[in-house]
């Protein structure tokens, strides 16, 4: 993708983001709404960008199908005909992929994400992780260089995203160009070393999953802290360098440290030494906006 935007009307989805994705696994990390999904459908030639360039191989994915022919998507929303199995379905994208033995092909994608000993059942009657791992199976049955999986672990029950995050590791360390979206850092922690972080269209970090962990742990934080003797902890935390901020009030303290790491290191230390029992300490602006938004502005 180069400088790449895409807006409806007067609404920017993606704005101005150049990325290059190289073999392996690469997580797409960002809250809900952060254009995320957009990014897929334009790199699978769904969308055309509104400005920029998306190309595979140096050749446009918009209008063009041949990419197809190296190229798997999988949707966060499903379209898959309930009244079908399995086999079918996936038997069905063989065929339009135009494979010399569709069925062998279907065989080989449906046990890649164990789905073999229910392939003869119809996807109707699935749970939304066999539903999901079925998906899975028809994008990847022409073996594809490039694979687009949004949201894929939505679903699965904890052993199928464990299987799902080997099968990814394992066909990223095969040479295989993987992009899946997540608002879980987690996820992309476990299955890739790289990640693109998008906040509100934008592309806000992009790197080593160890690097963007680190921006987010040691962001400035805000902290609800209750103890038996708030007012002489509050005048202790004010000479600590990791705070800059105390506030005292009927419920509490609100601290805001400038380091995560060096606050929750240095608190527990200044309540013993100054014989102060803690009652409380929980981070108050934790949700995923807060953190990505820090991102942005970091």
């Amino acid at each position: 993708m180069q400088n790449v935007s895409r807006w409806y009307g007067n609404v920017v989805a993606v704005n101005d983001i150049t990325m290059r994705l190289e073999p392996g696994v690469t997580g797409l990390l960002g809250p809900n709404g952060a254009g995320k999904t957009t990014v897929l459908h334009m790199m699978a030639g769904f969308l055309n960008p509104s400005k920029g360039t998306v190309t595979l191989d140096d050749k446009p994915t918009w209008r063009n199908p041949e990419v197809y022919r190296h190229l798997g998507l999988v949707n966060e929303r499903e379209a898959v005909h309930g009244f079908l199995t399995a086999e079918e379905f996936v038997v069905a994208n063989a065929k339009m992929h135009k494979l010399p033995d569709p069925k062998a092909a279907a065989a080989r994608a449906l046990d890649l994400v164990e789905m073999t000993e229910a392939k003869d059942r119809r996807i109707g009657t699935y749970s939304k992780g066999m539903r999901q791992r079925t998906r899975v199976a028809a994008a990847l049955v022409h073996n594809p260089r490039v694979l687009l999986l949004d949201e894929p672990f939505n679903g699965m029950d904890p052993r199928q995203r464990m299987h799902m995050m080997t099968l990814l590791h394992s066909l990223g360390e095969r040479g295989h160009t993987i992009l899946f979206s997540s608002h879980i850092l987690e996820e992309v922690e476990q299955v890739s070393g790289t990640v693109q972080v998008i906040v509100a269209g934008r592309l806000a970090a992009s790197g080593d999953y160890r690097e963007i962990r680190r921006l987010m742990t040691n962001r400035p934080h805000v902290f609800a802290v209750q103890s038996s003797d708030d007012r002489r902890l509050a005048v202790a935390l004010i000479a600590e360098k990791s705070v800059s901020g105390v506030e005292i009030d009927a419920t509490g303290l609100t601290v805001r440290a400038s380091d995560y790491g060096s606050f929750t290191r240095a608190l527990p230390r200044i309540a013993l030494g100054e014989g102060i029992r803690l009652r409380k300490l929980l981070p108050s602006d934790e949700s995923l906006e807060s953190v990505f938004s820090y991102l942005l502005e970091a």
